[in-house]
């Protein structure tokens, strides 16, 4: 696009890898999140890290509040695919995952949804304020809890957090199903997406489902980052075949 990418990191590009990866962090979260998982899956893989605004070199732009919104630019900038592409999405990247999944004019060849509850498990809206909104991300734990007890990391990082959790409030899915497989993961320990809503996530699909549960809570990606990686390379040749 004019300009250069706005959407789009690549921290080991890989032009002649034989897949893609697009991984959509959680709410919160940056692009930088899944540069561990791309060192991992390069070179077989490419991984496209989604930035969104509001943080870190996106940091002077307005954070957004509406996934679909986010959705539709992100799906604008990544355009038709040359060559086999998966989805990935963990906790609010999971359902932006899904949304860009369905506006893409080639479906992706896998979607891996992670830490997210499937649309058809929506709980009650939550509207938190700030003090809240900071208690709930520490209790998740991981490593955003430990970078929000530093105040001027706080401040610069809560304006994004603040829009991300108001997108999620106000966020309803598109009705449907994605027509490609899609691969669910969960944490057998978070209650944030609990792996009985992780599995609902099936009736989401017309590409057949698989589920993968893993220890630990919230951020077993993190925790358990090379099974997660191990199981995401798994499916390339799927990819590629």
């Amino acid at each position: 696009m004019p300009g250069g990418p706005t959407w789009v990191r690549r921290f080991h590009p890989g032009p002649d890898a034989a897949a893609e990866v697009v991984c959509l962090p959680h709410a919160g979260g940056a692009a930088a999140y899944w540069f561990p998982l791309s060192a991992l899956l390069a070179p077989a893989a490419e991984v496209l890290a989604v930035q969104y605004p509001g943080r870190q070199d996106r940091y002077k732009e307005a954070a957004l509040e509406d996934l679909h919104v986010m959705a539709g630019l992100i799906a604008e900038e990544l355009g038709p695919a040359s060559r086999p592409r998966v989805l990935l999405g963990h906790s609010m990247g999971a359902s932006l995952a899904y949304e860009v999944a369905l506006r893409l004019t080639t479906p992706p060849d896998v979607l891996v949804v992670s830490g997210r509850r499937a649309p058809s498990r929506r709980r009650p809206a939550e509207h938190l304020d700030d003090v809240e909104l900071v208690a709930k991300v520490r209790a998740l734990g991981g490593t955003d809890a430990a970078r929000l007890a530093d105040p001027d990391v706080l401040e610069m990082v809560l304006p994004a957090l603040r829009a991300d959790h108001r997108a999620l409030a106000a966020y309803r899915d598109t009705p449907g199903a994605v027509p490609c497989p899609v691969v669910g993961l969960a944490g057998d320990g978070d209650a944030e997406a609990p792996v009985e809503d992780v599995d609902a996530w099936r009736h989401h699909t017309t590409g057949g489902f698989t589920l993968r549960v893993f220890p630990g809570g919230h951020f077993f990606v993190a925790e358990r980052l090379r099974e997660v990686a191990d199981v995401v390379a798994g499916l390339l040749p799927r990819a590629v075949s």
